[in-house]
């Protein structure tokens, strides 16, 4: 596959052209990479409005994602979840309402989204609480929040996978949203190689109307590189629009580097790479055996997640990272009962074996997994009022019967407790003290 953005950039880098333009380095190295990081200069196409190498590189991904199209973001999925939910809503189908029902385990753009675009929010909550980061959503308990609306809605919002690697049955989900007369829309971030698992697993291929992918999450990617996707049977103003929603919410100075990793990624999944993904996936599933052998729980879901229950060994996921840190090695998140460890074919076998040899046999005694309180505050304000009212910071203990104001969350999981306009209840205080979080942000008296 011909990666059109990368050679341009490359020939221009040899060129020997004096850069009378930005950035300011001049292509000098810095930190290295600079004689690939240009600007809009003629030849290197436009982002937001692309008829040149970014759309033919953008054309080459949506051949590869069976998508309708796909655009390219350098601002991560956060940008592609505001581009997506303006879609949804300025687009939405005669007589469906600005409304998003979504599964409350949305990340904070989500709520930055809606402060922008002030939406109503339905909320899907799970039967039991088990974790900040899982919400799961029945078809049938779908079919009945749709049911009881007087109108549609302009959208379905569901995150899968998630971030402890839990996820929906986006089949089932579309057929429910499409029989209702609405569409669905996937937060499919930590998701993006699912199109080249056999059979595909990607939210294009099983009926979602529109999803975000974060390339840089599972890919070879720059940090930021992102899709949006839109499904071939989405509304056909979706595709119309998807540059304008896009370029709204969307840097005018996108990174050529970032764009670059893109478009070489396109080449890397066209080169064998379900074939390396099918044998990385291979080696998990042999690992994830053998951990259990060992006494160890691992969590079901994403392939390219091995996500342990530490309750199962009598520690806390916050525990087994810091052992696993002083052992050479990173995971990609932890909390009291959870650690996630993000994989993909780039890991290399001794990777796999470091994890192997540092985590040993679980011979501890299980301990209950804590069933943590929904925390379903009253709305008080909307979201876009409660965003844009003054605010102080205050300790979070103290925050009982306050209006949440910007979601007081790190970054992972980025996953609110409390939501902007919501009253913060005791379940919040609850939950706010058990992952650890000391302040909140809430709209001033």
């Amino acid at each position: 596959m011909n990666t059109p953005i990368a050679d341009f950039v490359r020939r221009y880098a040899a060129s020997g052209t004096a850069r009378l333009h930005m950035p300011g380095h001049k292509g000098r190295a810095f930190l290295g990479c600079e004689p690939y990081d240009i600007t809009e200069i003629a030849g290197a196409d436009s982002l937001y409005e692309a008829d040149g190498i970014i759309a033919q590189s953008e054309n080459n991904a949506a051949a590869l994602f069976g998508s309708a199209r796909t655009l390219y973001s350098t601002e991560g999925s956060s940008q592609c979840i505001r581009a997506m939910l303006y879609l949804c809503l300025n687009c939405r189908a005669r007589g469906a309402r600005p409304v998003i029902v979504a599964a409350r385990n949305v990340h904070k753009a989500f709520v930055f989204a809606c402060a922008m675009l002030d939406f109503e929010i339905i909320w899907l909550w799970p039967e039991s609480m088990s974790s900040l980061c899982a919400c799961e959503v029945s078809p049938e308990a779908l079919g009945k929040t749709l049911s009881g609306l007087d109108a549609p809605p302009a959208a379905v919002y569901i995150t899968s996978p998630d971030y402890l690697g839990g996820t929906a049955d986006i089949a089932a989900l579309a057929k429910v949203c499409h029989e209702h007369g609405t569409l669905l829309a996937v937060d499919n971030a930590h998701g993006a190689y699912l199109r080249f698992l056999s059979p595909s697993l990607h939210p294009m291929e099983l009926g979602a109307d529109i999803c975000c992918d974060s390339a840089h999450k599972t890919l070879p990617v720059l940090t930021g590189g992102a899709y949006l996707h839109i499904g071939k049977h989405a509304p056909a103003a979706f595709a119309q629009q998807a540059k304008q929603a896009m370029a709204l919410f969307g840097s005018t100075s996108p990174s050529y580097l970032t764009l670059m990793s893109l478009d070489l990624c396109n080449a890397y999944l066209a080169d064998g790479y379900p074939q390396r993904l099918c044998e990385t996936v291979e080696r998990i599933n042999a690992l994830k055996q053998r951990l259990t052998a060992r006494g160890w729980r691992v969590l079901p879901g994403d392939p390219l997640k091995l996500t342990l229950d530490a309750c199962a060994a009598d520690t806390t996921g916050t525990a087994l990272a810091q052992m696993l840190r002083e052992n050479g090695m990173e995971c990609e998140f932890a909390d009291p009962e959870t650690l996630v460890l993000m994989l993909t074919p780039e890991n290399s076998e001794e990777d796999l074996a470091r994890l192997e040899s540092a985590l040993g046999e679980n011979l501890a005694a299980a301990r209950p997994w804590p069933v943590l309180p929904a925390a379903k505050g009253e709305r008080v304000l909307s979201v876009r009022e409660a965003m844009f009212a003054p605010h102080e910071t205050i300790p979070a203990k103290e925050a009982l019967g306050r209006i949440c104001g910007a979601p007081t969350v790190a970054c992972p999981p980025a996953i609110p407790v409390a939501v902007s306009g919501e009253m913060i209840t005791k379940e919040a205080l609850e939950l706010f003290a058990h992952y650890g979080i000391d302040e909140v942000d809430v709209v001033a008296e």
